[in-house]
């Protein structure tokens, strides 16, 4: 591609999201919608598919809709990749034909790729001419174990605002918790639920909410936006989301900003 295109001129973000394995683009964009929309009101969001065709059987069969993807492959220790070079290969490619991207969202595997897409970048290994990334959104994500990656991604602390979600009884809680202190000062929401993207109560997504704005805002200084509309505009698109039966069970959501924790319980039992 040619010259690098300018930044975005203010009024939204751009947000690239990845898919878990052996899911699909649409399959996270269902996921996300659980969410308060008013959280990534003013941010556009990018949800394409993994480029190879899910090699085995799909965790959402019978759940949602085929087509189903996978980022790259990977032996059962997650030691050893198979196309994982190629799949960077193309998501940076993606990325300067596409962007500039502000940011990363990412679960599973998705999330996974996202965090070493940045590791790279900030060493200079891999979107050398694209602006900074500005944010990352991890939902049960992980860090790669081969260590000639760990050597280069997470060689330093990578400066980017991070807000890392992890299950109490996600079976990647306990990687999800490492890769969060490969980050600067992240936000961690905890939550009871496992390996998922799981639902916001009222505080959380309050929380979650200011997090994005408080990006916008800085964002917004250095384009000298009116960002005071911008801010009103996200408060009064505030909407609540009709629960279901399964969903007015208690949750809890530990959310961990810096030395800041606060402990929600589900609006419904509250």
């Amino acid at each position: 591609m040619g010259g690098q295109k300018e930044s975005n001129n203010g009024s939204k973000l751009k947000l690239l999201c990845l898919h878990g394995f052996r899911t699909s683009g649409k399959f996270l964009q269902k996921q996300i919608s659980k969410w308060d929309p008013s959280i990534f009101a003013h941010f556009d969001m990018d949800f394409p598919d993994g480029i190879f065709p899910a090699g085995g059987k799909s965790d959402i069969e019978g759940i949602f809709p085929p087509p189903y993807f996978e980022w790259f492959q990977f032996n059962k220790e997650f030691t050893e990749y198979t196309n994982l070079e190629e799949c960077v290969s193309y998501l940076t490619e993606y990325i300067t034909s596409n962007g500039p991207f502000d940011g990363l969202l990412g679960f599973s595997q998705g999330a996974t790729l996202s965090a070493l897409l940045l590791g790279y970048q900030a060493q200079g290994k891999v979107l050398k001419e694209h602006p900074p990334m500005k944010l990352f959104v991890s939902i049960s994500g992980s860090k790669f174990r081969d260590p000639s990656i760990c050597e280069v991604a997470y060689k330093d602390t990578i400066n980017v605002k991070s807000a890392h979600f992890i299950g109490a009884k996600d079976w990647l809680k306990l990687p999800s918790e490492e890769l969060a202190t490969a980050f600067h000062n992240p936000l961690i929401i905890r939550h009871p639920q496992g390996h998922t993207v799981p639902r916001l109560d009222e505080a959380a997504t309050e929380l979650l909410r200011g997090w994005t704005v408080e990006i916008l805002r800085c964002n917004n200084r250095g384009l000298n936006n009116n960002y005071d509309e911008m801010e009103s505009g996200l408060i009064e698109n505030v909407q609540k989301e009709p629960r279901t039966e399964n969903d007015s069970k208690e949750e809890m959501i530990n959310a961990n900003a810096g030395k800041t924790e606060v402990e929600v319980l589900d609006a419904a039992k509250a």
